[in-house]
């Protein structure tokens, strides 16, 4: 395609654009390239306001079906290059986003670095991949663009050729005409095994090579070898929540296969490794370990005689080996000639490495013990042991509740539990839990759903015994609404031996309640305060020394829309601190972030820094979904880059004085008390209180059309229902965002601002409150790529022309009003004033994404008009794709 002048000076998009014109002239001819060419441009003009470009839909009534499918992959083609090349531009712009800066600015503030180490001592930081059905590309097509990155790199440095000897810049020809060729849409709908595949791949070759490097750097930034506080988590196999088709079987095969997937990176290490060290006794004397691990391997090889290192190696991997049979359930891709046993456990594994270099360190000053290949194995299995990374279990309370009914009931202890009342579940929940006896026999017949239940936690019991506590240490409790629905947890755990009553009380798994919604979030002080009031709940936080506590972003906006979702999120937050504090415990919050800002999403080195004061300490697990974990983790370089934001983000939160005076927050704190309760009664009587607005909803967006993406395992709603409270977050944020509504992300907040007096406060907060700034900049992002005009026309697809008329009419006036209240409080005179990167980026986008909304409109009419014509549901979906692939973080 052509250059943009007047949008994008991006040498990067302006190579790759010039390179898939030439790839469409090529496959689809010069007729389509002419007629893409004549829109893109004609587009681009409008949005450069060129006199004679008004036309919202230039050409685009002339394209055929087979063209209209061929145009929406080119530009979304288009997209994808462009948001590579921004990409790269993000890792060299966030690369001050890290240790050693953060070490700077904290040095500043008189915290020197042995604070630092003392916080590293009891620090965690998780990023967690979850399997939210938001990405909406095939891994395919993110192979194709990821090496394009890598070749785009190798061209930065001014590489003409691969080591392959391919030119460069034909290489990168050849993965663009590949895109082209490859199949946008998924024909079969994903299950847990292809998400766990997904999942691995990102884990298997970025996470395993990136973490054991970025701490290689952490060790040299603070002159010490840094504890092991990063480490990747997964909830993909482990959260059925609204999934039934995550079960004991789905489990046990995620856990062995992230154990299959390490266990064989170690294999190929400790190769290597024996490759390298050629050590000879002819020319140094070996430290005695180092001979009894020789010595024990059963190595006898003439050659290897006088090498004790590859001997101990040799032994090491035949060890290593029988692991990967054990664990994985299949022998190792490339058997050892010696037989070994299986390594107990990771620890195992580490000990055998670390006398290695120890003896290396005993020689030649240390020279060959610092760092290398070896110190990055054994920091890797530190990391990821041989479970990879740590799974999450899932699953709503309200399946707990009902089957601990049951049990209950059939083991002859209570008739009716779920008539009971709080006080009356938490006394016989606590009875139960302190006898040893088994409520479950196998004698006794279940419901399916009781069966299903007992058997992944008998699962998660074997994985502790052969993968470790570490493969599982937390269970979620979607929609915990009080201390009896994480009782029930610990009485379903003591069924599988994973709770053991005593004095104290053993937990092996970690019961978590996850608070979703506006009101779940007020009751969160008041849960669990009643919960560490229970003496033997007490002792085993202590013991444990921490408690986890999950707080939702999507659930709680779609409650409560944007600006309360957000400011309850960070109210509750502060008010759980004090909690923690009288119980004597740490407080580990856990943020279900999603990608697009109604979901939680945007910068999460500025989210982690927004944080109120004490909420952090060191602990922190965000989850990574959707399309976030391609752009964040598809390649080393930017893994790399997010992973030490997130990390420096954490050390400053935890460790940087605050900016704010008591007094000041008292004040910003009381006026978003204001600004929360004038958003939520504007936000509640839109969504809940109009007549008709669901009606609204489903016929003014393509909601009904997303499920045909075959994007998730898991289904759009939790109930067979049409009711907005029972569909998921997801579909609903990426629903408006395909409309170009974005309502998620926005709505409720003009209404708020408009009646707020003192709009001087309001700039005095937006200007040093950063809570407050970061909620207005991702809340800018979001009206920046809105557009109602485009909004309007989705609207036209409801039938009803008055409901459409009265409803929107209430989603522009409130969008106007947003608009100008941010520009008023930001004083700026026009939406990213302050943010030209970004304007930039997403003035890039508007052009390619307007002709895609006005194609998807025509076709979502002809379709449900009855036209059968199977191009005109391919293309929709593919538009659906485009749109989301140019708007980025829209699930």
């Amino acid at each position: 395609m052509a250059s943009l002048p007047a949008i994008t000076n991006n040498p990067d998009i302006r190579f790759l654009g010039r390179l898939l014109g030439d790839v469409i002239r090529g496959y689809g001819g010069e007729e389509l390239f002419k007629r893409t060419e004549y829109i893109r441009s004609t587009s681009v003009d409008r949005h450069r306001g060129v006199a004679g470009a008004d036309a919202i839909d230039p050409g685009l009534d002339r394209l055929s079906l087979d063209e209209t499918l061929d145009f929406v992959r080119g530009f979304m083609l288009f997209s994808m290059l462009a948001n590579l090349a921004e990409d790269r531009q993000g890792v060299a712009a966030e690369a001050d986003a890290d240790i050693e800066h953060a070490l700077d600015k904290l040095a500043d503030h008189g915290i020197d670095r042995a604070a630092v180490a003392k916080l590293l001592d009891r620090a965690l930081i998780v990023p967690v991949l979850t399997a939210h059905p938001t990405e909406v590309r095939r891994k395919s097509m993110i192979d194709h663009k990821n090496r394009i990155a890598e070749l785009m790199a190798l061209k930065d440095r001014g590489i003409a050729e691969t080591e392959d000897g391919d030119q460069v810049d034909n290489a990168i020809l050849r993965q663009i005409a590949l895109l082209w060729q490859t199949r946008v849409l998924r024909r079969e709908r994903l299950y847990v095994t292809d998400e766990v595949e997904n999942a691995l791949s990102y884990l298997r070759d970025v996470f395993v090579p990136t973490l054991p490097a970025l701490y290689a750097r952490w060790d040299r930034a603070l002159g010490e070898r840094v504890p092991t506080f990063l480490k990747p988590g997964s909830w993909i196999g482990g959260d059925r929540d609204g999934n039934p088709y995550v079960t004991a079987e789905s489990m046990r095969h995620a856990l062995a296969r992230a154990a299959e997937t390490v266990i064989g990176q170690y294999l190929d290490a400790v190769h290597a490794l024996g490759a390298e060290l050629s050590i000879s006794t002819e020319h140094v004397a070996v430290d005695a370990g180092v001979e009894q691990l020789a010595e024990a391997s059963g190595d006898e090889a003439r050659s290897r005689a006088d090498e004790p290192y590859r001997r101990a190696l040799s032994g090491i991997y035949a060890r290593l080996a029988a692991t990967h049979e054990e664990l994985a359930g299949k022998p190792a891709p490339r058997p050892g000639p010696l037989a070994g046993d299986a390594y107990a456990e990771p620890g195992e594994l580490r000990r055998d490495l670390r006398a290695i270099a120890h003896a290396l360190a005993a020689e030649g000053g240390g020279t060959l013990a610092s760092g290398g290949a070896l110190g990055r194995l054994i920091r890797a299995v530190e990391i990821f042991g041989f479970h990879l990374a740590t799974l999450d279990m899932r699953q709503n309370s309200a399946v707990h509740e009902r089957v601990v009914a049951e049990l209950l009931k059939v083991g002859g202890v209570s008739p009716d539990y779920l008539a009971l009342g709080e006080e009356e579940r938490v006394a016989l929940l606590r009875r139960e839990l302190e006898s040893p006896r088994p409520l479950t026999s196998r004698y006794a017949t279940y419901s399916d759903e009781t069966a299903s239940e007992l058997a992944i936690l008998h699962a998660a019991a074997e994985a502790h015994a052969r993968f470790g506590r570490a493969a599982i240490t937390n269970y979620v409790v979607s929609m915990a609404e009080s201390v009896s629905d994480l009782l029930e947890v610990h009485l379903l755990l003591k069924e599988a031996g994973l709770y053991v009553p005593g004095d104290p009380p053993q937990a092996h798994i970690m019961a978590v309640p996850l608070f979703e919604t506006v009101a779940d979030l007020e009751a969160a002080p008041a849960i669990m305060a009643d919960w560490f009031a229970l003496p033997e709940v007490a002792a085993i936080a202590r013991t444990r020394g921490y408690q986890e506590v999950m707080i939702g972003y999507s659930d709680s906006n779609k409650d409560g829309g944007y600006l309360t979702s957000t400011w309850q999120l960070a109210r509750g937050s502060t008010a759980l601190a004090p909690v923690f504090e009288r119980a004597g415990v740490a407080m580990q919050l856990f943020h279900g972030r999603g990608g697009a800002v109604g979901r939680g999403g945007g910068s999460a080195f500025t989210a982690i820094q927004a944080q109120p004061a004490g909420t952090v300490q060191g602990r922190i697990r965000i989850t990574e979904q959707g399309e976030v974990i391609a752009a964040k983790y598809g390649t080393r370089a930017s893994a790399a880059t997010n992973l030490e934001a997130m990390a420096s983000a954490t050390l400053l939160a935890s460790l940087e004085p605050q900016r704010l005076s008591d007094g000041d927050y008292a004040r910003f704190s009381a006026a978003m008390d204001t600004l929360s309760d004038t958003a939520f009664r504007a936000y509640r009587d839109l969504v809940y209180g109009t007549d008709g607005f669901t009606t609204f909803f489903r016929q003014a967006t393509p909601i009904a059309e997303i499920s045909g993406l075959k994007i998730g395992s898991r289904p759009a709603s939790r109930k067979k229902s049409d009711a907005i409270e029972d569909l998921r977050a997801i579909p609903w944020v990426f629903s408006w965002a395909q409309a170009r509504v974005m309502l998620p992300g926005w709505y409720g907040v003009g209404a708020a601002i408009q009646a707020f007096e003192d709009k001087g406060l309001l700039r005095e907060m937006a200007a040093g409150w950063p809570l407050f700034a970061a909620t207005l900049d991702n809340m800018e992002q979001v009206l920046a790529k809105s557009d109602m005009g485009i909004a309007a026309r989705y609207a036209g697809l409801v039938e009803d022309r008055a409901l459409a008329d009265t409803v929107f009419g209430r989603i522009r006036d409130g969008w106007q009003a947003t608009h100008d209240g941010l520009l008023t409080v930001t004083r700026q005179t026009r939406l990213l004033e302050k943010h030209p990167k970004l304007d930039t980026s997403i003035r890039l986008r508007l052009p390619y994404i307007e002709p895609l909304n006005l194609l998807q409109i025509e076709l979502l009419k002809r379709y449900r008009a009855g036209e059968d014509d199977a191009r005109i549901g391919e293309g929709i979906l593919l538009s659906i794709n485009a749109i989301a692939t140019a708007l980025r973080n829209s699930g």
